[in-house]
Formats: C-alpha cells, sequence, structure tokens
C-alpha cells in the first residue's frame, strides 16, 4: 500500500493530479501481473561484488555463439574473481555498437539467445543495459509512429525547428533536431539527443510510459540483478530549460526505484551520468528513494591525471569526499567502459590546461578526442578515446603491466563496487584497425577478440595480456575476503606522500592500509602512529611488514594489515 501510494505521488509529480492517476491506471496492470518476489538478502552489496563490463561479443569462438563462449572464458577463467556479468546492450540494434535499439525484448541474433543468458546467470549476477531515453529509427515502434498508429503517435518528441533550443546541454557536437517524414507526407523535426537514428522517447505520453515499464519488469524476469539506466539524465525535455537533470527524470528514477521495491526488492538501480561530481550523485536522492549505485564517473580521468602528474594530492582530496550518509547507497568505482574517458566530471577540478595535456597525451599515443557543443556555438572535449592500458602507460612502446595495474589497484580499494572493462582485465591496446574500419573514435576500445588467440597469449607468461591478467585476477579474489573492502566500509584518504595513493579501510576486526606508488621513483614511507605498524602483512604478497620503515618500488602497491586481521 506504501508504495502504491508513493507511486501515485511520484506520477502526479511528473504529470499532474489527473494524468498521473490515469498513469496509475495504465501501469497498475503490469506491475500487478508480474510475479512478485520475496527479499532474499540483507543490504545489496558485499565485499565479493565484483562486475566485469562486456559486450555479448567481445570474445569470439567458430562455431558458437558469442555469448556461449563468453560464458566458457568466464566459468573457465573468472569464476571466484568475477561476481557479476554487466552485459552492454545485446538487442538488436541498428547503430552505436548496441545503443539503438530495434526490439528491447529480443537477444540479437548474431549474438545468441536468451537461453544463452540464462546459462551465464547459473554462475553470474547479471547487469543489463536499460536503454530507455531513446529508441531506433529502424524499429517497428519508429514505423507505428510514421503510420500515425494507436498507442504511438506521441511516441517521439516533435519540435518547430524555428524554437529557440540554445539552453539545451548537449552531450554531441551533432545536431538535436532530426527531419523525417511520416506515411501521411508531413515534415516533422525529432528530438534526437545522440544521433539522428537515435529517437528520443516522448515520455510525456503515457503510452511510452506503459510500454517501458514492461520492458523494465521482462528484464527483471529475464534474471537481471541490476539495471543501467542509460543516458537518463537527458530523459525529461521542457523547453526553455538545459533539459538535463530535471525534476521530472529524478522522479522517474524514484518510480522505477518503487515499482521494483515493490515486485522485485533485491534488483538494484544504477543510473549512468557522465557529469561533475555533484550533479553525478543527486540520482542518490535521499539514500533510500533513487539509485542504489552510481558511476564514480570522476574517477577514470582523474586516475589517469594523477599518474601524468605522479601526483596523488588532488586525487586525494578528492577522495576525502567519496563519504556517503546511508548504508544503502554506494559508488560503481570503474575507470574504462565502452565509452571513452569522460572529462566533463573533471568540471571544477581541473582548469582547461590541465585538460589539454591530458588531450595531446591521448592524441600522441594513439587516441583520438570527442567533442560536445556548448550554448554558445563553441565546442569542448567531452571523453577521450582510448584504451585505459595506453592512456596510463602514456606511451605506445610501453609494456609496462605493474604500472597499469597500480591504477587498476587504486580503483579496488576505495569505497564503492568495483567493475572493470573485459579489455582493461585483458590488457587490450589501441585497436587502431577497429578505428580505421568503423571512423568512429570509440572503436579504439572495443575489439572483439578470438577466443583461440586470447587464450594462446593467456598462455604465454612473457605475454602482456598474461602479465596484466593473473596478477589482476589474484588482486581481485585477494580483495573479495577482507572485510575492510565492503563497499560501505569506514575509510580514511591519508596524508603520507604526494607520489603515494594511501587509504585505511576498516570494518569489523579489520583494518588494511592501502598504499600504491603511483610514481616512477622509488619512495621510503612509514606509518609511525599506526598500530604495531612494524609487524603488519602485506595482503599481495603474504609476507611480513615492517611499515615503520617501508621502501615502495615504482609503481609498487600493497595492502597492509595489522596482525590479528589477515583473513585467508
Amino acid at each position: 500500500m506504501e508504495c502504491i501510494e508513493s507511486m501515485e505521488q511520484l506520477l502526479t509529480n511528473i504529470y499532474g493530479e489527473a494524468t498521473g492517476r490515469l498513469a496509475l491506471e495504465r501501469i497498475s496492470p503490469i506491475i500487478e501481473k508480474f510475479p512478485a518476489k520475496e527479499r532474499r538478502k540483507q543490504g545489496y552489496f558485499s565485499q565479493e561484488d565484483v562486475i566485469l563490463i562486456t559486450y555479448g561479443d567481445s570474445i569470439k569462438k567458430e562455431g558458437q555463439a558469442p555469448i556461449a563462449a563468453l560464458n566458457e572464458f568466464a566459468v573457465g577463467h573468472l569464476e571466484g574473481a568475477i561476481s557479476g556479468i554487466h552485459f552492454l546492450p545485446f538487442f538488436p540494434y541498428s547503430s552505436d555498437d548496441g545503443f539503438s535499439i530495434i526490439d528491447f525484448y529480443a537477444i540479437d541474433p548474431e549474438l545468441g539467445t536468451w537461453e544463452d543468458v540464462k546459462t551465464i546467470d547459473r554462475n553470474f549476477n547479471l547487469m543489463f543495459d536499460y536503454v530507455l531515453n531513446h529508441f531506433s529509427s529502424k524499429s517497428k515502434w519508429f514505423e507505428s509512429y510514421l503510420e500515425g498508429k494507436e498507442g504511438f503517435r506521441e511516441f517521439a518528441i516533435e519540435i518547430d525547428p524555428a524554437t529557440d533550443l540554445s539552453q539545451v546541454t548537449r552531450p554531441r557536437s551533432l545536431p538535436l533536431l532530426s527531419e523525417y517524414r511520416k506515411k501521411d507526407g508531413t515534415r516533422v523535426h525529432l528530438w534526437t539527443t545522440f544521433s539522428a537514428d537515435q529517437i528520443d522517447f516522448n515520455f510525456k505520453s503515457l503510452d511510452v510510459l506503459e510500454k517501458m515499464i514492461g520492458v523494465l519488469l521482462y528484464y527483471v524476469q529475464q534474471g537481471a540483478t541490476i539495471l543501467r539506466l542509460d543516458a537518463i539524465a537527458y530523459l525529461w525535455k521542457e523547453i526553455g530549460t538545459n533539459c538535463i537533470h530535471l525534476h521530472q527524470a529524478h522522479d522517474m528514477v524514484k518510480l522505477f526505484r518503487s515499482i521494483l521495491d515493490t515486485v522485485a526488492p533485491d534488483v538494484a538501480i544504477i543510473t549512468e551520468t557522465n557529469v561533475p561530481h555533484v550533479e553525478n550523485i543527486s540520482y542518490f536522492g535521499n539514500g533510500r528513494d533513487e539509485a542504489q549505485l552510481v558511476y564514480n564517473f570522476t574517477l577514470p580521468p582523474l586516475l589517469f591525471y594523477s599518474f601524468v602528474k605522479e601526483d596523488s594530492t588532488i586525487l586525494s582530496h578528492w577522495a576525502r569526499g567519496l563519504h556517503l550518509a546511508s548504508p544503502n547507497n554506494t559508488f560503481f568505482n570503474f575507470t574504462a567502459s565502452h565509452d571513452g574517458i569522460g572529462v566533463r566530471p573533471l568540471e571544477g577540478i581541473l582548469p582547461p590546461e590541465e585538460l589539454e595535456e591530458l588531450t595531446e597525451i591521448v592524441k600522441a599515443n594513439g587516441g583520438q578526442v570527442s567533442y560536445k557543443q556548448n550554448p554558445d556555438g563553441t565546442d569542448s572535449p567531452y571523453e577521450l578515446n582510448i584504451t585505459y592500458v595506453d592512456a596510463i602507460l602514456a606511451d605506445k612502446t610501453s609494456t609496462r603491466a605493474d604500472k597499469f595495474l597500480a591504477s587498476q589497484a587504486i580503483q579496488y580499494v576505495l569505497p564503492g563496487v568495483p567493475a572493470t572493462y573485459i579489455h582493461s582485465l585483458l590488457g587490450s591496446r589501441n585497436w587502431i584497425q577497429g578505428v580505421e574500419k568503423t571512423g568512429r573514435a570509440r572503436t579504439v576500445n572495443r575489439e572483439r577478440l578470438q577466443a583461440e588467440n586470447l587464450l594462446a597469449e593467456l598462455k604465454d607468461p612473457a605475454s602482456f595480456r598474461s602479465r596484466v591478467f593473473y596478477p589482476y585476477i589474484d588482486l581481485i579474489k585477494i580483495r573479495k575476503r577482507q572485510k575492510a573492502f565492503h563497499p560501505n566500509a569506514a575509510f580514511e584518504v591519508l596524508d603520507i606522500d604526494s607520489k603515494i595513493f594511501a587509504i585505511k579501510r576498516y570494518a569489523e576486526d579489520q583494518t588494511v592500509y592501502a598504499l600504491s606508488n603511483i610514481s616512477a621513483a622509488e619512495v621510503s614511507l612509514s606509518l609511525a602512529g599506526e598500530t604495531n605498524p612494524d609487524r603488519m602483512t602485506d595482503l599481495i604478497t603474504g609476507e611480513a611488514v615492517n611499515a615503520n620503515a617501508l621502501k615502495l618500488k615504482p609503481y609498487q602497491y600493497v595492502w597492509l594489515t595489522t596482525e590479528g586481521s589477515y583473513l585467508n
């Protein structure tokens, strides 16, 4: 009853009293038909949660569906380390490597079937993309809109091209409106935030709301335990505003949360909002009513910057602000994804000239820079298109696996749930040939790997992939055993040396001091003043350490515990 009242209030906030009441009448039967699940666990996440981010066909094998090939690799190489798999959109699509969806209910036959997905569900938790800002211009839904069919007439947002849209926040340097012709010959200009092929949904239409709630619950039925709300910040449009983070977008997230709390209380929501930190964490709501997770978008570019400068000062200052008011929320910590390294989250943290230095490093090492359009008509950097390996190494000829792993070790000690993109785990370098083939900068980090070649490289201890993959897997397994690395465990960022990122994590009877040298120089340091610093154990090596006189080699990282808190 409480959830129904919550939904009614949210729908009223979004649509007004009369339309809100009608909206509740339309969506209630969908919710009531869903086979509700009981809550099975306390809390949403623990230190044992580690997510792999991947496309359905990141690994391919002759004679096997790609999702099945990925499952075979995951079962053979990732069990005991990875707890869940985030499948980037694996639905039939027309562009943007899956994010222009033709059919929200089907698996792309080039990738496999729902049965293949359910096979993975036997060993790993599942995270799906819920792409709710837009749909494909090649979809039956759009065809029905163009034909003016009942239930689809208001599916898209029609705008007079003379309308002043200068205030609208643009994530791309592309036209905001795209022209289409309806079946009756009428020409219309439609809102297309990301590309002409990606038609923005008109959520002011209850037909859209009804259909997309059906999609939401269908994904839960198919086993999703985390739902990624793609581009949620742009969901609601109001002429005369910047059309980002409007209260209706937040209320829509709260509506989805309320629905899931009613029928699938163990399913968590994560919002994808590549924006400055304060805007990003606004999607936590009051700690109980909006997203359980938000992407920690500031981490990838700021960590990259810190390694370039060999200075942890700004990173440490920022990390001190990662405290959360609610134990029901946490960060989704990542350094790489299918997209590039977003730089908008650095606004207010780094001056433009420092960002320019990062863009030059990217260009010099085989990457590219993507731009967004500003309200004044100028362009500014939006993301850096480069693998995270090549960004951190900042040298096309470098094979320093230890330097890259040092960056990942920092990601894994911060408060939150860690997620690793498959190409980071596998030590992939820039896929220049892919960019040349597609003409798209983001392809640089989206290589499809042949299983036979991949396994051969992993078997070769001298290969770069092998020198990244196996220590990375060991790092994850060690981390999963430490209560101090619970996503919401207490933490304190320490000031030791500008070349060292140092954080103290503690929970129950365990304390861990995680120290990472982000420089090419050896650093001497001491933990004098801490409990028995001369009697500590490095979780990474299992060796006893005198932390009163500690020397960290270039890019070395240690996880030190006090005696009695070492968990095997």
